[in-house]
């Protein structure tokens, strides 16, 4: 069984993760998401809370692969991380030619670490593009209208913590 792990923030997952997500569930069989926990950053939502966006999401988008989708946290180098869970592959999503350049650097420092661990691009959906959880987290606390860029179920919970 193939499993790969696809890193990030997620905070919050935004329609650009899901659909790096989906793709994802056509090149492996099982895909472990995993929030990274940094100490000195505080999210906007607890890795509880991520976690349980995540999975809604994707329980809406694709019923029928949710089970093949867990989550995890790590805090450490992504590689070990990886290993540790059991995966040969790691997903990245690519947006644009910026993201190529610092994923190709990436991929190249994580396969000299682990070369057992193949580096895995997908190409972000032409709607996705422009989406950051960083642009989604500042919008929303200004007030803005996200439901274009996140999943419903985000949508409902911040709007819920930016009490509308």
């Amino acid at each position: 069984m193939t499993t790969a792990f696809y890193p990030g923030s997620f905070d919050p997952m935004t329609n650009g993760h899901l659909d790096v997500l989906v793709q994802a569930l056509t090149v492996a069989e099982k895909v472990i998401v995993a929030i990274g926990v940094h100490p000195g950053k505080v999210p906007l939502f607890s890795f509880d809370e991520r976690a349980g966006l995540i999975s809604a999401s994707l329980r809406q988008a694709l019923p029928a692969r949710a089970d093949a989708v867990s989550v995890v946290s790590f805090d450490r180098l992504v590689v070990d991380a990886a290993r540790e869970n059991g995966a040969s592959l790691l997903i990245r999503g690519l947006r644009d030619g910026t993201d190529l350049d610092y994923e190709m650097q990436m991929a190249g420092m994580n396969r000299q670490m682990a070369p057992d661990i193949q580096t895995v691009f997908l190409p972000a959906a032409t709607a996705s593009r422009p989406i950051t959880a960083t642009l989604v987290r500042q919008i929303a606390a200004m007030g803005g209208d996200v439901s274009a860029f996140v999943p419903e179920a985000v949508l409902d919970a911040l709007n819920t913590r930016f009490k509308r």
